[in-house]
């Protein structure tokens, strides 16, 4: 994760945040998990209001494209996900179908 961009951290926590509204909730855990991503990514203020408004409404589709992950961030990006998904303990079958959907088209 230290090689990320500015740019790498943001849609990586997009991609985050909305794999955590796949179920239309977003758990304590997750939420915490997200929280202890954005402190080990050292975001800033500015990206912090950003994911804070992600957690409030979802990103749109079109801006969690799996096209925009750097090919050399893609194993980083798909580990983060599973992170996060097996964050509350359960894992959602819309959280299931969105990882391997995503796991397809990475690879």
């Amino acid at each position: 994760m230290d090689t990320l961009t500015k740019d790498d951290r943001l849609l990586l926590l997009k991609f985050v945040c909305a794999f955590a509204w796949a179920d239309l909730e977003i758990q304590s855990q997750e939420r915490t998990f997200i929280a202890k991503l954005m402190t080990k990514l050292k975001i800033d203020e500015h990206e912090r209001s950003l994911v804070d408004g992600w957690l409030k409404n979802p990103p749109r589709a079109e801006e969690v494209d799996p096209a925009q992950v750097p090919l050399k961030h893609r194993q980083v990006f798909l580990e983060t996900m599973r992170g996060l998904i097996e964050a509350d303990g359960t894992v959602d079958p819309d959280e299931a179908e969105n990882f391997e959907l995503l796991d397809q088209l990475l690879r």
